[in-house]
């Protein structure tokens, strides 16, 4: 389609709330598209081989915006979801992201980059992109964890600085022993590991209580924010 998404791509941002510290740990940056459309709307658009273009596309439009909103003035951090199997030489993928965040002066150690595709990625390759950046200076993080072969093959070769667990292992947590279980071995598996978990799509009060009981500290979800579209929302800080 001759990179129709570049005429269709901007972000939202949703919070992801440090419960510890009551602040903004991180904004991850949300594709949408120039009316808000949501990610499927603007994926359509992406044509086979581009991939790589629109990768580029999305982490230059998520700094820019944070520029404008001024991000870096704050103490949050920036969250850019990416997809591994699309980067085949890793210092060039972030090569033209160095260049905007210096730009924009938000400091590399600011930008976390969330792995996408988590039940579908080549683990090799997913293992040799996530090292490049963390020897360039960048936090990496496994966005939608579940206990799937290639998530746990991964984390038993490369421990991320941070794992955002599936919402769907979070929703109704507070109702479903079996969850709790699986979350409480989950968290078990992170902190042996050094591992920073975060809890996203927490909904409810009771998910919250739940997740809190668990020990969890970075959460994110509606309870606190919906993704503001080209805004940096405010979020509840106390659920």
């Amino acid at each position: 389609m001759g990179l129709e998404f570049n005429k269709r791509l901007t972000m939202a941002f949703q919070p992801i709330v440090d419960l510890a510290g009551e602040s903004v740990f991180a904004h991850e940056a949300l594709v949408r598209g120039p009316q808000g459309e949501g990610a499927p709307r603007v994926l359509v658009n992406v044509g086979s081989g581009e991939g790589y273009a629109f990768d580029q596309q999305c982490r230059q439009t998520a700094i820019r915006l944070a520029e404008r909103l001024h991000l870096p003035e704050t103490t949050a951090n920036l969250s850019i979801n990416f997809s591994p199997g699309i980067v085949r030489d890793p210092l060039d993928s972030l090569a033209k992201t160095f260049n905007m965040a210096e730009h924009a002066r938000l400091p590399l150690e600011r930008i976390i980059f969330e792995c996408r595709d988590t039940k579908w990625l080549d683990v090799a390759h997913t293992i040799e992109v996530l090292s490049a950046y963390r020897a360039a200076g960048v936090r990496t993080g496994l966005d939608n964890f579940g206990p799937t072969a290639a998530s746990l093959e991964l984390l038993s070769k490369f421990q991320p600085d941070f794992v955002k667990i599936d919402m769907r292992l979070v929703r109704n947590i507070d109702t479903d022993a079996a969850k709790r279980r699986v979350v409480k071995r989950a968290l078990g598996w992170f902190r042996d590991l050094d591992i920073r978990p975060i809890c996203g799509g927490v909904e409810t009060h009771g998910e919250f209580a739940a997740l809190t009981d668990l020990g969890v500290g970075l959460l994110q979800g509606y309870l606190f924010a919906r993704p503001a579209f080209e805004q940096l929302a405010t979020p509840r800080l106390r659920a």
